[in-house]
Formats: C-alpha cells, sequence, structure tokens
C-alpha cells in the first residue's frame, strides 16, 4: 500500500464550485493556494454579516461557476457571465445580489481564507475509496456527487475505504510537508442535499450514520466520534513551511 495525492482541488469562492490544479502552495496558515488565489480566499455574506452559503441558502448549490485562475476571473451561470474577481468586485456583489434576491457582500482573506474548522485551518483530507464506499451506500449517487458534497481538499489514492480515519492524532507528510490529523470532519446538512440542484434526501442522514460506524476501521480509536455524522480529517501543519509545495503523485508517509 503506497499512499499518494490522487486530487488537489480549492474553492475559490466559499460555497461554490471547486477547481482541479496540479500542484498548491502551503501559506503560513496552512491554506491551500494555486498561484494568487488561496482556497475559500473570498466568500459571500449578507448585510448583516452572514455567510449566505449552502446552510441557508437552497439556489447556492444551483449557482455554477468556472475559474481562470490566471486571469482572476469566475464565469458565473449559464450564461457563464465573466467578472474579475478583484477590479469587477461590484459588479460581481450585483449580479450575486440580483440572483439571490438580497444585497451580498464579497469579501477576501487571501491570508487564510475562509476555513470552516478556525482550529484546524489546513487542508481537508479524503481517500478516493471512501468517496466510492459512500457512494455505494445510496442508489443512484456517483462517486463525483459525493466528491462535491463533501468538498475536500487532498485525495488519497492507493488506500482502503476510510484509511483516512488512522492519522488522526498522528503526524505525516505529503512529500515534504508536516501535517498532523486533528479530527474526522463534523458534517451538516449540506451534505444531504444533492450539490447541483439542492433537493434535499431526508433518509441520507440516517442511512450514513448506520453504514459509517459499520465501516470505522478496527484500528481506528472509537473515542474519535462523539457520532459517526463525520468524514473526511481536518489537519493543521505542523511547521510553518511557507511556499512548500503539494503535487498530484506525492507520496503520504506516517511520522514519528
Amino acid at each position: 500500500m503506497i499512499p499518494y495525492v490522487s486530487q488537489l482541488l480549492i474553492y475559490p469562492i466559499k460555497s461554490l464550485n471547486s477547481l482541479r490544479v496540479d500542484r498548491v502552495k502551503i501559506l503560513p496558515s496552512g491554506a491551500l493556494a494555486k498561484g494568487d488565489i488561496t482556497d475559500r480566499q473570498f466568500a459571500i455574506f449578507d448585510q448583516s454579516g452572514k455567510f449566505v452559503n449552502g446552510k441557508s441558502q437552497k439556489k447556492i448549490h444551483q449557482l455554477q461557476t468556472e475559474f481562470d485562475l490566471n486571469r482572476k476571473i469566475v464565469f458565473l451561470g449559464t450564461e457563464k457571465q465573466p467578472f474579475h474577481l478583484e477590479t469587477e468586485r461590484k459588479a460581481l456583489e450585483s449580479w450575486l445580489g440580483e440572483y439571490f434576491g438580497f444585497p451580498v457582500v464579497i469579501k477576501d482573506k487571501q491570508d487564510t481564507g475562509f476555513p470552516d474548522d478556525t482550529i484546524s485551518p489546513g487542508p481537508t483530507l479524503i481517500s478516493t475509496a471512501t468517496l466510492e464506499t459512500v457512494a455505494s451506500w445510496y442508489e443512484n449517487l456517483s462517486v463525483s456527487e459525493v466528491r462535491d458534497r463533501f468538498r475536500a481538499n487532498i485525495e488519497i489514492g492507493g488506500v482502503p475505504p476510510f484509511w483516512e480515519d488512522t492519522l488522526v492524532g498522528k503526524c505525516f507528510g505529503i512529500g515534504n510537508v508536516q501535517f498532523r490529523g486533528i479530527n474526522p470532519c463534523q458534517r451538516c446538512v449540506v451534505v444531504t442535499r444533492d450539490a447541483h440542484t439542492g433537493e434535499a434526501d431526508p433518509d441520507f442522514q440516517r442511512i450514513f450514520i448506520a453504514n459509517r460506524e459499520k465501516t470505522l476501521p478496527a484500528e481506528v480509536e472509537r473515542s474519535q466520534f462523539n457520532h459517526f455524522f463525520r468524514l473526511a480529517i481536518n489537519t493543521r501543519i505542523e511547521v510553518s513551511q511557507v511556499n512548500s509545495l503539494i503535487a498530484l503523485g506525492d507520496i503520504i508517509r506516517s511520522r514519528a
């Protein structure tokens, strides 16, 4: 068994579509960056300062996006309306406000992004075999749909399902970058919905929890799970490694 990086994904705008990349840079905060764009660098807020995300807005699932990182352009909707993420911010906010039906503001944190877990802000990890296994628990649920719902940054090949759970509480390296696995990632209502339509599956969580508990690897400490609606792991960077790179094909190695 040789664990390796099989996919790298960043999410330039929090809650919107991913972008597959071939390599990423580690920022001092632990966030990933491709070129001048950080994972979840931009986020949409309403006028009260709350995130506009899948938890509160079903329409966010239906908003398809594409990115040209070299030009810092996002393309929105079926008409692929282009907006420069910096110089056309007001026009972007206006388009999104019209789409959602209320005014919005785009905020920008290039150094850290807007991670879901601010205590463990490193990239989230999951294995391809895990995604395949979760998809098998449901009728007509594809691996790509599971990937889109759970939105991890680093996908691991060459390992069995839920192998990433064994990294919790341990130090490990990806290429030359040192990490520590912190905890299995707690999930919310968003993963119970179709990633592209927002349609909810009322049985998703029940099926998930029952199967997740049954398939927990024997070597994983059950005390790490106060409940089983958890998937992928949160991480921290062990040592500040500014500008260190992670690339497709990098090997994952446990460390003492």
